[in-house]
């Protein structure tokens, strides 16, 4: 029996890359989805947005760049290699792993993950050596890392390479990608994207090892409200058309303010300029 050709449709929203669907040799479409969340979560959170700065190993996860020169991520690529490093990171018990996340945006969401996991976190500052020299009184043994970004995080990532155990990255478009062994791609500079990164990676996690705790949602894990934003276009078109009716309105205003004060004027100048006749009958008392 011959096998079926199958194409994919390609198409984009609010600038992020959805594959809409499959089409088979007879032409029935199928719609194909984001395995970890809808895709509405990523571009709620921005997750999908890259830097000005594009480096070579990153470039292939690029989908394109928009006017202001922010690189696009592919969202499909974004959602599966999410997957595969948090599939990955399942292989490991929460004593044998060490998160570490140097930037702020992050700090939320690790310490919600650290609370929920047990997981060992390492925020604000990472005690350089922790890992290699063993005279340090805070020394530690662990056989995975977890970084949040390669630049941030680079001490952790040089002892994790000393040591020879594996290193998770979730990298920017700016990050290089030479020492980290599993590449997660995303928008690691945000609150909004790293809080779902840490939502995705806690809510799996727990699943995996029958973890039961409550868990939070994914606008505790941000700290903020998430609204799906305007698209761009609509929003600049929107916003242009209400400046348009403001100043026709304005320009309304000042011309009856104009013609209110000439009128103002003229009976000014009729009552100063003008003197009233009286008739003869009137003064005569008739």
């Amino acid at each position: 029996m011959a096998k079926k050709e199958e194409t994919v449709a390609i198409t984009e929203v609010d600038g992020a890359v959805k594959n809409v669907s499959n089409v088979d040799g007879d032409g029935v479409k199928k719609e194909d989805q984001t395995i970890l969340t809808p895709l509405e979560d990523y571009i709620k959170t921005a997750s999908y947005l890259g830097m000005k700065v594009i480096t070579p190993t990153m470039k292939k996860y690029v989908y394109r760049r928009r006017l202001d020169g922010l690189a696009i991520l592919n969202t499909l690529l974004v959602d599966k290699k999410l997957a595969d490093g948090i599939d990955f990171i399942k292989q490991f018990k929460p004593d044998d792993w060490t998160l570490v996340c140097k930037r702020e945006a992050g700090w939320r969401g690790a310490k919600m993950f650290h609370e929920l996991t047990g997981v060992r976190t390492f925020t604000k500052k990472y005690p350089s050596g922790i890992l290699t020299n063993t005279m340090l009184n805070n020394f530690i043994e662990t056989k995975m890392i977890l970084i949040c970004d390669p630049w941030l995080d680079k001490n952790a990532l040089a002892d994790a390479k000393n040591i020879r155990i594996p290193v998770i990255g979730l990298c920017d478009t700016n990050n290089h990608t030479a020492d980290i062994d599993v590449v997660m791609i995303g928008n690691n500079k945000s609150n909004k994207s790293l809080g779902l990164f840490f939502w995705l990676l806690a809510r799996e996690y727990m699943k995996a090892y029958k973890i039961d705790k409550p868990l939070p949602s994914l606008e505790e894990f941000v700290g903020e409200a998430i609204i799906l934003e305007e698209p761009r276009k609509k929003k600049l078109a929107r916003e242009k058309k209400e400046q348009e009716l403001k100043s026709g309105e304005g320009a309304i205003e000042e011309r009856m303010k104009a013609l209110a004060e000439k009128a103002d004027e003229e009976s000014r100048e009729v009552g100063e300029g003008e003197s009233v006749s009286v008739g003869e009958k009137v003064k005569e008392g008739v």
